[in-house]
């Protein structure tokens, strides 16, 4: 069962990634630092936040509180990041720490206890609880996308309009071993 789980939530973890990155193939340099005003968060300061959050989460998460020291959460929500590739650099940053950790779990420490600001959590819970966050913040990234892109926005997955014919080609692939054959959308 514990192998199932973590199947499950890495590929789910791989979706919401892929979703943030197919919002920024549609993105100009500079609309990843717009904001809608002042109080509101740009795509780059949403991504330096998750790079931070990931990075405290996930480095020694079996071993050490998922709230480090070093950690400096205000600083996560400044203007930091300047360039594209500083943007995608974090970005690749805090998936590599998330994916190492994830892949650095067995049978055998699958019933560690994990901390989270001293609060203890099963490993599911507080995966989960990541897994929530980050989906979250990838709805946001992709919400500010549609709203900088509007009119020549691309669906990420079923097109407005369009429920009818997805769910007419998904049900004409047919049922193969008790699932869909295609992939989340």
């Amino acid at each position: 069962m514990e192998l199932v789980y973590l199947n499950s939530i890495k590929k789910q973890f791989e979706y919401y990634k892929s979703v943030g990155e197919k919002t920024f193939d549609q993105l100009n340099e500079d609309d990843f630092f717009w904001q809608y005003n002042q109080q509101s968060n740009s795509i780059a300061v949403i991504v330096n936040h998750l790079c931070g959050n990931m990075k405290s989460r996930w480095t020694d998460f079996l071993i050490s509180d998922g709230e480090k020291e070093w950690r400096n959460r205000d600083l996560e929500f400044e203007a930091v990041i300047q360039t594209k590739d500083e943007l995608l650099t974090k970005w690749n940053d805090g998936w590599n720490c998330l994916f190492d950790a994830l892949n650095s779990i067995k049978e055998e420490n699958f019933d560690s206890e994990i901390y989270i600001r001293n609060q203890s959590h099963s490993l599911v819970e507080a995966v989960n609880r990541q897994f929530a966050h980050y989906s979250y913040h990838i709805g946001q990234i992709v919400y500010i996308g549609r709203m900088i892109k509007g009119k020549d926005w691309k669906s990420l997955t079923i097109p407005k309009g369009k429920s009818s014919d997805f769910n007419k080609a998904k049900f004409l692939k047919g049922i193969h071993g008790g699932h869909f054959s295609d992939d989340i959308n």
